[in-house]
């Protein structure tokens, strides 16, 4: 097992609220919600960062002292560290892409870790099986079986804490795999915007009309809807104005605002568990551009996001713990085009308060012939050992079996 680390080398549904008078006195209230809230869970909130369409995590976490990767990659391979485009050195054995030095700063504050060789022993190189048995949790689930995700489970699990009515975001327009039949849960792509609709004047009739209709619906239609007209207004949060703290500077994107949004969103603490963020444009076949390209772009506009996250939250550590993942790698050997074909394992990270972060876990296979699997990158950690460990040690599930059925743990010790 290689372990490395820096120190080595070191809106009720009774009486619906209406219009901006309801705003304006969530708004004055939530201070004290947000206190009560706080106070009635110690668990932080999940925040799932899931890039789609397969990171290249042998561009992202270069492991550089593994000589076997230039011969793989013998034009898109990021050079070890030295040159400006050069990887940025992690432990003396992997290293960052250049464009993702941003990362340095939580992983340096030993607040960041990076997992290596690590994802699901789903055999899949589909990107719609692959996403949904990693978000199902269940590698040998049949495709196009429909069951509850992961952080559905876990939510389930826990409805006896929830402070709040409502519970988990898909920051995106639908809600991802991972919440599927999460109670308490809903698209928000737009946290701004997402108020109650129409005229101000009869916003109360309205809310009431809704109630009235959807009270006598069955689940998931009645409940669904009711849970979306409690979490209407979220808790009078002012994300137009949101002020981040401590410097942090997000990109001007989707992604940024977005990351800036959940940060004000924990900051309110108004009983929201879980947040999903999904990054799409991963799938890079062609013209990959680890330093100054696609890829680059891609890693540039991520690892800012994350450390403007980590930063404004720098006194919210413990209110958070970040996963980062991807469905699958990238083949280990480069394809004519300068690109990358679907592989298998890859990295991810997790990032927040009782993370024994800067350092890599790793127990490296061997880019070496003989020791791919089938070409890739060979799985060593299940990822699903990963969040067991966030499950056990951060949110409080004494035992996540039910979470994850059928899969026996492994602990790395990547939480504290």
């Amino acid at each position: 097992m290689k372990k490395s680390t820096q120190m080595d080398l070191q809106v009720s549904r009774r009486g619906a609220l209406g219009g901006s008078a309801s705003l304006a006195a969530a708004s004055l209230l939530s201070g004290q919600a947000s206190a009560a809230n706080r106070s009635a869970s110690a668990r932080p909130v999940l925040v799932q960062v899931f890039l789609r369409g397969a990171m290249d995590g042998l561009t992202t976490v270069v492991p550089y002292a593994d000589t076997n990767l230039y011969n793989l990659r013998p034009t898109i391979a990021v050079q070890p560290p030295g040159p400006p485009t050069g990887a940025r050195d992690l432990d003396g054995f992997f290293g960052l892409a250049p464009t993702a030095a941003p990362l340095l700063t939580p992983y340096g504050n030993g607040h960041l870790a990076i997992v290596h060789a690590t994802g699901s022993i789903d055999p899949s190189r589909s990107h719609f099986e692959a996403e949904a048995r990693m978000e199902i949790a269940d590698p040998n689930v049949p495709a196009g079986v429909l069951t509850t995700g992961w952080i559905s489970r876990y939510l389930a699990l826990t409805a006896g804490l929830a402070t709040g009515p409502l519970r988990g975001v898909g920051a995106s327009n639908l809600l991802p795999y991972s919440l599927r039949g999460a109670p308490k849960a809903v698209p928000i792509p737009d946290f701004a915007d997402f108020l109650f609709p129409g005229r101000v004047v009869t916003a109360s009739e309205r809310q009431a009309a809704i109630v009235a209709a959807y009270a006598r619906r069955g689940a998931p239609v009645g409940t669904a809807a009711l849970e979306t007209l409690d979490a209407f207004g979220l808790g009078g949060i002012d994300f137009t104005g949101y002020t981040p703290e401590n410097g942090a500077s997000y990109p001007d994107t989707q992604l940024g605002q977005r990351m800036k949004n959940i940060a004000a969103l924990i900051k309110g603490a108004i009983g929201v568990e879980v947040v999903t963020i999904d990054v799409p444009g991963w799938d890079l076949h062609a013209q990959l551009g680890p330093v100054d390209g696609h890829m680059a772009g891609l890693l540039s506009e991520l690892t800012n996001a994350i450390e403007a996250f980590y930063l404004d939250l720098l006194g919210h550590l413990d209110d958070y713990v970040l996963v980062v993942l991807s469905e699958f790698g990238r083949h280990a050997r480069e394809n004519g085009s300068a690109g990358t074909d679907h592989g298998h394992g890859n990295a991810m990270f997790v990032m927040g308060g009782h993370v024994n972060g800067g350092q890599v876990f790793a127990d490296w296979p061997s880019l070496g012939p003989g020791f791919l699997d089938s070409g890739d990158l060979a799985i060593t950690i299940d990822y699903r050992d990963i969040l067991g460990e966030i499950l056990r040690e951060r949110l409080g599930i004494a035992d996540p079996s039910p979470i994850f059925p059928l899969h026996t743990f492994t602990t790395y010790g990547v939480t504290a």
